[in-house]
């Protein structure tokens, strides 16, 4: 069984600052797609936007990237049961 070694790592201040600026453009994008009608692709484009931006902050803010893969493994399978219930309960929803 390998060790793990506690590698330090630093992330440039430039790598924030574009995670940072990309969560705006997401949140941007989201406030502006209200004002379309998209029918049932609204909550679909919402929720989408709404992963990505949430991928950007375990991955850079959370440090998920640095850390042990079993960590990143782990939160994968979470966000797959979240996306399974909520699947679920759009099937719920749609053939009531």
């Amino acid at each position: 069984m390998s060790e793990h070694k506690d590698k330090p790592h630093i992330v440039p201040y430039k790598t924030f600052l574009l995670v940072l600026l990309a969560l705006l453009v997401f949140t941007l994008i989201s406030i502006g797609i209200t004002s379309y009608d998209l029918g049932p692709l609204t909550v679909l484009t919402a929720l989408l936007l709404a992963t990505a931006k949430t991928i950007l902050v375990l991955t850079y803010f959370m440090h998920l990237k640095y850390d042990v893969k079993m960590f990143a493994i782990l939160a994968a399978a979470v966000m797959l049961l979240i996306g399974v219930v909520i699947f679920i309960t759009f099937l719920d929803y749609l053939f009531r």
